[in-house]
């Protein structure tokens, strides 16, 4: 009975919460996931899918997918897809979109590159209320419960909302830096369960960016030749929520290792912590694919919750790309910051 009433007070508390979206940690592997003006970045085409298991003991679990193909189809227009999607396992609650992405690349000089993106297709949440428990369902003498209602609000509920979304977003990048900004559900879709409901969909904002030093050009060092330190960060809001990810990792030609931190730098109570966890990451490189993986290791009162897992593959083609100067460093890193 317990397990029953927590079940239908999640459902009501996400009913009225507006939502957040899903982050990914391996942002500077993926920067699809940040914004749209990173389609056709590496100059070729690309692909990939990221798996991220969220407190996967027991029913707290939360699964999300991401995939995208793109590439730069002139000099100039990069246009892609890219899909998501994302469960969780205690409410039945999934979030699905399907995007097409485009491009536009502006050389300002010989380093640097402005790219303006959009991104806009189809959405859909479903939840299945066909669980949810109402009060007069219940006999308080039996512990019976009833399988329908009388409740008029349950029959205004739909188990499914369909929705149009829009996101737009700029960057700057060069062969050792990048600096981007970029905002989700410009146009405030209605994700209201209710017929008659207006919850507009908050808009996510970021910000994020990194920096290549060259840390070894010496056959003698200890570090290989060709390594670099990347210095990143990526800030994120969504109404009240904020989340500021800053971290570092060392590249070689063969694998990267290193850590974000993630924070809350705008606490909403005295009970707010800063440091809310520790992200370790590490890829490998091999030919045209890149495997990654990272946990988060969580350090708020949340215990006991497995932390996340994070699993990434992408797939780069290495055939020639006559028109980009910064080609061959780009494939180097893996599409300038991957």
């Amino acid at each position: 009975m317990i397990r029953i009433l927590i079940v239908s007070f999640l459902m009501m508390f996400v009913f009225h919460a507006k939502a957040q979206d899903p982050v990914f940690t391996q942002f500077n592997l993926v920067p699809e996931t940040l914004n749209p003006a990173f389609t056709g970045v590496t100059n070729t085409w690309s692909s990939g899918i990221m798996h991220r298991r969220q407190w996967p003991n027991g029913d707290t679990k939360m699964d999300t997918q991401f995939a995208y193909v793109n590439n730069l189809v002139t000099d100039e227009i990069g246009l892609g897809i890219t899909v998501l999607n994302h469960n969780e396992v205690f409410t039945n609650y999934n979030y699905f979109k399907f995007n097409a992405v485009g491009s536009y690349i502006i050389e300002l000089n010989y380093d640097w590159r402005l790219r303006f993106g959009v991104e806009s297709g189809f959405g859909r949440k479903d939840f299945n209320f066909n669980n949810l428990v109402l009060e007069d369902q219940i006999d308080n003498n039996t512990g019976v419960i009833s399988p329908s209602s009388i409740d008029p609000g349950i029959l205004d509920l739909s188990n499914k909302i369909n929705f149009f979304d829009v996101t737009a977003g700029f960057a700057f990048d060069s062969e050792d830096a990048w600096f981007g900004l970029s905002v989700r559900h410009l146009n405030r879709p209605d994700i209201s369960f209710r017929e008659n409901g207006n919850v507009p969909l908050n808009m996510f904002f970021t910000i994020h960016g990194g920096y290549y030093f060259e840390i070894s050009n010496s056959p003698s060092s200890i570090i290989p030749e060709g390594s670099n330190l990347l210095v990143t960060g990526n800030y994120m809001r969504q109404s009240q929520y904020n989340r500021l990810d800053v971290g570092a990792i060392l590249e070689t030609e063969v694998v990267g290792i290193g850590a974000l931190v993630a924070t809350n730098p705008e606490g909403k109570s005295s009970n707010s912590q800063l440091m809310t966890s520790i992200n370790p990451i590490m890829y490998l490189k091999m030919g045209e694919f890149t495997f990654g993986y990272s946990h988060d290791f969580n350090l708020s009162r949340f215990r006991g919750n497995q932390g996340v897992h994070e699993f990434s593959l992408m797939w780069q083609s290495s055939r020639d790309c006559g028109r980009c100067n910064n080609y061959k460093v780009k494939l180097k890193r893996g599409g300038g910051f991957r």
